[in-house]
């Protein structure tokens, strides 16, 4: 199967950077500080629960750049990066050599329960409400049995988020997805471990970042993650 990817993103994939550049300078921050945040945050929470991820994928990957991190901080042997953008898989490609990774799309590969963790970041927001349930699917099925997703996505009940997507041309066809609907998106196939919110405080207010991980329930977050585990009777 596949999921239907907004026409603009192979269009606009050379400037992918640039348009995230206001709302960059608004937290303080680069892109790669909340990639490398985000893989933390998750690598903490797989320790948690002694996985040790062997194969990750890496769905809907873009230009590549939490592949790095998937890498370097869970360890992984092999990183899957999958997108439906031709021309976002190209410039990852141009910048990620590493033998252990492989880029494509999802016709490109047959993955049946191969992948220990599917990493998944501000991507189903771009896939169409009839197109959600297919793609939850999908990844449930490159999951082993006890696999975990760790599925991050904006909060829209964060005012900026909200306003940021309103405004920004990579966002022009999106649908916003609030945690409570990502939860119960994924809950046919996965076991729901938690639901964490991250990025309350632009960067000038750093001294605030160690409060972070004790408001990780306040819906509040410029982000969250729902990390799930697929069940064992999920038939995939």
């Amino acid at each position: 199967m596949s999921f239907t990817q907004p026409p603009e993103f192979d269009r606009l994939a050379e400037n992918y950077e640039s348009f995230f550049k206001p709302w960059l300078k608004l937290a303080g921050s680069t892109r790669e500080h909340f990639a490398r945040a985000r893989v933390i945050w998750l690598s903490k929470l797989l320790q948690n629960y002694g996985a040790a991820p062997r194969v990750v994928m890496d769905f809907g990957c873009g230009t590549g750049i939490a592949i790095p991190l998937l890498l370097e901080l869970l360890a992984a042997q092999q990183v899957i990066g999958i997108d439906p953008s031709e021309r976002s898989l190209d410039i990852a490609r141009s910048s990620i050599t590493s033998k252990r990774v492989s880029l494509g799309t999802m016709g490109d590969y047959s993955i049946e329960g191969q992948t220990d963790v599917v990493f998944c970041n501000g991507v189903f927001h771009h896939i169409g409400l009839a197109d959600r349930a297919s793609a939850v699917e999908y990844i449930s099925r490159t999951l082993r049995a006890g696999g975990f997703f760790a599925l991050w996505e904006n909060n829209p009940w964060n005012p900026i988020v909200r306003c940021a997507m309103k405004t920004t041309e990579l966002d022009k066809n999106a649908i916003a997805i609030p945690a409570p609907a990502a939860r119960k998106l994924v809950q046919g196939h996965f076991n729901v471990i938690r639901t964490d919110y991250l990025f309350f405080f632009p960067a000038y207010l750093r001294g605030l970042f160690g409060v972070e991980k004790l408001l990780v329930q306040l819906p509040l977050g410029a982000q969250y993650q729902v990390l799930s585990q697929k069940k064992a009777d999920s038939g995939d």
